[in-house]
Order: C-alpha cells, then structure tokens, then sequence
C-alpha cells in the first residue's frame, strides 16, 4: 500500500509543473478510515478499479480509525490542491472537521458508507439502520417473537454503530417477546468479539438465545467463542457486510445468516460522483443502495 502511495504521489508531483500541456487527469484524494478493516479494504478495492476506468488517479490515505489523523490527511490534499476528496469518515462528529476544511476551501468532498455531522458535497452509502432491520427481522422470525439475544456493537460514535443500533432497537420495540441481555462494543474486531462473546456465556450461558453483531468481523468472532464453548447450534448468529469468511461460514451452515452491503456498489459511485462534481455536473446528493439478507438458501449468488 505504501509503495502504491508513493508511486500516486511522484505522478501527481511529476504533473504538477505541466500546467498549460492539455488535460491532466483529475486528482482525488481518499482518506480511508481503517484499511486493516476487510470491508473498507474492499471499498478500497472497488475504488481503485472504477479510478482505473475512468482514467483518475487516486491518492489513498488509511486514518487507522483515528478522526484527528483523518482531518489531518484531508488538510493535506487541500493544501495539494486535489480536484476533489473521497471521506470514509472514522466518526460523525471528531470527522466533521475534515469535510468543513474541504468545503472551506472550495473542493468538492464525497462521503462514503459512514456519515458526518457537517454535510458533504455528497454522500453515497447504504442506510445502516435497514441493514440492522433486516438483521433484527430474522432473528425474530428465527425465534417465533420470544427469547433472550446480545448485541454487539461497533466503534462508539461511529454512523454505521449508531444506526445500526438504532435499526435493532426499533424491531426490538415492535417485538416485545424478545429481550436485549446485554450489549457491548468489540469496535468492529473478531479477537474482540471472541473475548465479548466468552464473557457473556459465562454470565449467561444457556440464556442466550441469539446474537446480532453489528457486523461480520465481530460475528466471525462470535461464532468461533460458541463453537468452542459447543453452544453454536443452540444460537443465532446474524452479522452485516457479507465479507468473504462470513459468506464461507454461511454456506457452511456455521453462521446463520449476513446482511450483504455492496462494497463495490459504493465505490463505483463515490468515484463517480466524485468526477462529477470535479467535471461540475449534476449529481445526487445521496446515493443509497440497497441492503440484501443472505442465507444458506441465497449465498451462491454471493460467493465470487
């Protein structure tokens, strides 16, 4: 990844004297919030190819989950004066004043699957509460509409754990046969998950009933502390993303189920509304696509 930041920038360099010697190809900045994150590697991904056909160079930053460090990156391509900024914000708030310095400086700004409180240029995302929904939806009808569950959430105060919590709890309401046991962070990470998952079978044991992680990585970890504690086929256990191991478990009959989020969906558009705006053509100011559940009955149209 460094080798290919490097070899971006020494080609933005090598044009920036070049002024005058006919169109040069746009430049935007990315900053990523966390590349060790195997759905944002993927969004990555999807980035980089639809760059690739629409002849942009991308320079790509990872913030390591730390807003600071993303404001910090965004001041950098404004100060390198980029045609335009994709944003994977790390938190709705601390991130905010990473869009504020692009829009300050007249340079248009995409947010991409996670949200900011200060608005973007545009936004192109999936709605993370219908992702929970959906989730919430299958455990209940798993359950009959009666039995004890747990909750995983992301990293606190990022859009995709509030949502995604707030898309839970509004299926929860409707549904008052079942009942929340606890609720906790593993902030997105399967090692986490695993010891979160560990902890509550000893507090619980065979109360728990059924486990919404807000997504695969920490449904993975989930699944792998039940596995070993020999609960796995008392417990259902739903996560989001339908990364490649979640998909594999799926159709293996380990995980019961994954809410699909179109990685690729999202980057072809987030680089495409981005030429748009560098090109000042019309765009949508909010891209949604849609989430889609996944069973053991649908998987193969997934699995690549």
């Amino acid at each position: 990844m460094r080798r290919l930041v490097t070899a971006v920038l020494l080609v933005l360099l090598a044009g920036c004297g070049r002024t005058g010697q006919g169109p040069k190809q746009p430049v935007i900045g990315v900053s990523m919030m966390n590349l060790s994150n195997e759905f944002i590697a993927m969004l990555n991904k999807g980035m980089e190819a639809k760059a690739r056909e629409l002849g942009v160079t991308l320079i790509v930053n990872d913030a390591q989950r730390n807003a600071e460090k993303q404001v910090q990156q965004v001041e950098s391509f404004v100060a390198q004066k980029v045609d335009a900024i994709i944003l994977n914000p790390s938190e709705v708030e601390a991130s905010s004043p990473a869009v504020d310095r692009a829009v300050a400086a007249g340079i248009p700004i995409v947010n991409v699957n996670s949200e900011t409180r200060s608005a973007p240029s545009a936004f192109v995302g999936s709605r993370d509460e219908e992702s929970a929904r959906i989730a919430m939806e299958y455990i209940v009808k798993r359950l009959g509409g009666r039995g004890d569950i747990v909750m995983m959430h992301g990293f606190m105060g990022q859009a995709a754990q509030l949502k995604r919590d707030q898309g839970a709890r509004e299926v929860l309401r409707k549904n008052p046969g079942v009942k929340m046991l606890a609720d906790q962070t593993a902030e997105w990470d399967r090692a986490k998950a695993m010891s979160l998952m560990e902890n509550w079978i000893q507090s619980f044991g065979p109360k728990i009933q059924a486990v919404f992680a807000q997504n695969d990585e920490m449904a993975m970890g989930a699944l792998m502390a039940l596995e070993q504690a020999k609960m796995k086929d008392k417990v259902i256990v739903v996560g989001v993303d339908s990364i490649a191991d979640a998909l594999e478990a799926v159709k293996a009959g380990r995980l019961d189920a994954t809410v699909f989020q179109d990685a690729k969906g999202q980057a072809g558009a987030a680089v495409e509304t981005a030429v748009k705006l560098i090109r000042k053509q019309p765009v949508d100011k909010q891209v949604y696509i849609p989430f889609q559940l996944v069973t053991r009955d649908n998987v193969a149209q997934y699995l690549k």
